[in-house]
């Protein structure tokens, strides 16, 4: 719509021209008239008066057949014979009319008859811009390279426009861009458009570049078309391969399998074709080591496990690969590809002893450091974490140092060699992985001896039994100690005490030998001189300083019967054993006639008499007593006895020899006057002679009492520092009845030993084979009654 009403516009115009038109020149012959119209005019628009403007009669154009005869093929004009009015008969059409012909003119030869008469008219389209310019192509494809320089001319199509002059093409334009401008070079009447490329292209960032190019004619208004360019950017060898990361990094485990793919490395090149196809490398500086361990597909950039992966050989892998494209020439790049191995806990802990000393000395304080303890695990984080620990029940502990894994051995509990000479140490080191690894380490110590102990004896008191009249010279006794020590320290010597204040006399005769302990006796011992004495005796060991013990050796002086029997009564002026009883004749049986009295030094059964008749007148007179020695009659006397009787005792002892003596008693039968008046004439001397003999007697008595006395207190001091097992103790045995005897009761562990004199008490047992003078009575406190010998000493 807005073209047709140009049309009219233009139209209008036109026949108004028209009508102005000025002829120049009439002639009834032949004449020329030029009239212009634009094209496009509507059917019916006048283009001139040809018969007024030729001067025609108007009137007689219809009888005259006033017409065209030549002109358009189809006739675009005809001419009104009433009026002589030329008017557009067709649609005109510029361009198809002329086409590129201007100006555009279409001769038209008018007749007229009677008269003939030929007249020429010219009509002139004049061009309407009707036309938009056109190209011959919807779009244009234009290959430049990347690598083409600023400045460089590309020609475009030219557009066509059917009308002409200045409603042809005049101006070309393109859309706004980066890359491109527009030129327009002249070649002759024709404008030829150029694409100059003002900056440079990059296919990476930009591969094709879609233009609009709009041609634009000189109308008024103007009319235009357009024609889309596609400039193509062809690729150059401009980009360098690119890795999506420069640095790759990858965990693997330690021990993986061979063949495992560990990374696909990938790198981007923006360019084209072989330009942009990458192979990839390691690179050249790469330890020749990991060659052996990884292998690269050149194609695909994987990278795989080709050797074995040890943490402890390598932790972490540093490989450079490079990207090189197939350019010509070729670019390349590199990454950095870091694999850390992850470690997995497959090494035990080891355990590395440095022992300051093989041997530990027993005296050594708490906390002396004994060993150092190193461990090392080649694993990592917890699996290279070690835990140790110590076997139970040893008096040392581990102590940590400033220094990661490593540790003293120190003592915590004091050290006794005598109770452990020797330690076996199990140092066990566990480290933290999953699962935990563990492994063991013997350490072993000697306790080295210093001189703690004393020595000690297996009984102290010592109590030695010895028999008397033993040979000088000889050993008497053996003391041994031990010490618990070892070699010097256990090397013990022996030495008696050599105390003034006590037996000195007796102890002077005793001799010891110092590496043995063993006792010798210079003298022999007199049971009735010497009944029990005490010396101490002390070992003492060669450590430094040295150690020393005591102990008390209590002698008992055991008897032999090396003593007779001796008559204390009847005992005669000239001191034999002969003495003279007178009896009244009367006197009835049981009468005591008298008592032989004896004495025996030794004790017990050497000590115990027993009294015989050895000789007498008359068996049926008169009897003795064993026991007592009391000679009474047996019966009554008669006329026919005689008056004098001899009575031979035997008094003898119990001794395994025994030792005896005799008395003789001569028994008078008197008249009762006589044996009366006798009785007091002698019993004046007998009191005289019993005086004698009572003094002899107390003064023996107080002897063997004072003996006696002496032997209580030292057997109540040794008991009360004994132990309740151990006693020996003498004990005053009453129940007897003899001449001048005495027994010592004594007990020795779980014996009981009693010295008797002649009379036993009852329930007593005689040993055969053993002292005679030593019993051994039943222990009322045991459950059963044991009998058992005496030990017999040297």
């Amino acid at each position: 719509m807005e073209a047709g009403g140009q049309r009219r516009g233009v139209l209008s115009w036109w026949v108004a021209l028209g009508f102005s038109v000025t002829l120049s020149c009439v002639d009834h012959v032949s004449a020329q008239i030029k009239y212009s119209i634009p094209e496009e005019v509507k059917i019916g628009s006048v283009v001139g008066n040809v018969a007024k403007d030729l001067g025609l009669d108007i009137s007689s154009l219809n009888e005259r057949q006033f017409r065209i005869v030549s002109g358009t093929d189809d006739a675009q004009f005809n001419v009104n014979q009433n009026n002589g009015v030329l008017y557009v008969h067709g649609n005109i059409d510029r361009e198809k009319l002329c086409e590129h012909i201007s100006p555009c003119l279409i001769n038209l030869k008018m007749v007229a008859e009677s008269p003939m008469e030929i007249h020429y008219v010219a009509v002139e389209i004049i061009d309407v811009n009707d036309n938009s310019p056109n190209f011959q192509e919807e779009e244009k494809i234009i290959e430049i390279s990347e690598s083409t320089l600023p400045s460089k001319r590309f020609q475009l199509p030219s557009a066509r426009d059917a009308d002409v002059l200045t409603n042809t093409v005049r101006v070309y334009k393109i859309n706004q861009n980066d890359h491109f401008t527009i030129q327009i070079r002249e070649r002759g009447e024709d404008k030829i458009p150029f694409l100059m490329l003002q900056k440079s292209l990059d296919r990476e960032k930009e591969d094709e570049i879609r233009l609009i190019l709009t041609a634009v004619d000189g109308g008024n208004p103007s009319r235009s078309g357009s024609l889309n360019v596609t400039v193509v950017v062809l690729d150059s060898n401009d980009n360098h391969p690119t890795f999506s990361q420069e640095v790759y990094s990858v965990t693997i485990p330690e021990n993986i399998d061979v063949d495992t793919s560990v990374i696909t490395v990938n790198a981007i090149d923006l360019d084209e074709g072989l330009n942009g196809e990458v192979e990839y490398f390691f690179g050249s500086e790469l330890d020749p080591i990991l060659y052996d361990v990884f292998s690269m597909n050149k194609i695909t950039g994987e990278i795989r496990i080709k050797g074995e992966i040890d943490f402890e050989k390598a932790d972490v892998y540093k490989l450079d690969v490079h990207a090189t494209d197939k350019g010509q020439p070729p670019m390349s790049t590199d990454c950095r590809v870091i694999i850390k191995v992850l470690d997995e806990n497959d090494n035990k802990p080891k355990i590395e002893v440095t022992s300051l000393s093989k041997t530990v000395s027993e005296s050594s304080k708490l906390g002396t450091a004994v060993s150092l303890i190193s461990i090392a695990d080649q694993d990592a984080g917890l699996n290279g974490k070690v835990i140790c620990s110590l076997s139970e029940d040893v008096p040392f502990d581990l102590k940590p140092s400033f220094q990661d894994n490593m540790y003293s051995l120190v003592l915590k509990q004091h050290l006794d060699r005598e109770s452990v000479s020797h330690y076996d140490v199990k140092i066990t080191a566990t480290d933290c992985g999953q699962p935990p690894l563990s492994t063991y380490k013997m350490i072993s110590f000697d306790v080295a001896d210093v001189n703690d102990n004393r020595p000690e004896f297996l009984n102290n008191p010592i109590e030695l039994y010895l028999v008397e009249n033993n040979v000088p010279g000889n050993p008497i006794v053996t003391v041994s100690a031990s010490d618990k020590d070892l070699d010097e320290n256990a090397a013990l010597t022996y030495q008696i005490v050599r105390d003034e204040r006590t037996h000195s006399k007796t102890v002077a005769f005793l001799n010891i030998n110092s590496g043995n302990g063993q006792i010798s006796s210079l003298k022999s011992f007199d049971f009735e001189t010497l009944k029990t004495f005490q010396f101490q005796v002390v070992a003492t060991d060669s450590g430094t300083p040295p150690l020393s013990n005591n102990v008390t050796v209590n002698v008992f002086i055991l008897d032999q019967n090396d003593n007779a029997p001796v008559i204390l009564y009847p005992l005669s002026s000239n001191g034999s054993a002969e003495g003279v009883e007178e009896i009244p004749r009367n006197v009835n049986a049981g009468h005591l006639v008298t008592k032989v009295r004896a004495y025996d030094a030794d004790i017990g059964y050497n000590g115990w008499l027993l009294f015989s008749l050895l000789e007498v007148t008359d068996h049926s007179l008169f009897g003795l007593e064993r026991y007592t020695g009391q000679i009474r009659t047996l019966r009554s006397f008669t006329e026919t006895d005689e008056a004098e009787h001899k009575l031979v005792i035997l008094v003898k002892d119990n001794g395994n020899v025994s030792l005896s003596a005799t008395a003789t008693v001569i028994v008078k039968l008197v008249e009762p006057k006589e044996a009366f008046a006798a009785a007091d004439v002698k019993s004046t001397a007998k009191v005289d002679e019993e005086d004698n003999a009572t003094f002899y007697l107390m003064i023996t008595l107080g002897a063997v009492s004072l003996l006696f006395i002496i032997s209580i207190i030292v057997l109540i001091a040794m008991q009360c520092s004994k132990s309740t097992e151990y006693t020996s103790k003498y004990l005053q045995e009453t129940n007897y009845d003899g001449t001048l005897c005495h027994s010592i009761q004594y007990r020795s562990g779980d014996k009981r030993y009693m010295l008797v004199g002649p009379r036993m008490s009852i329930g007593s047992t005689i040993v055969p084979g053993s002292h005679a003078n030593t019993l051994i009575l039943p222990d009322r406190r045991r459950t059963s009654e044991e009998v058992r010998s005496i030990f017999n000493f040297n």
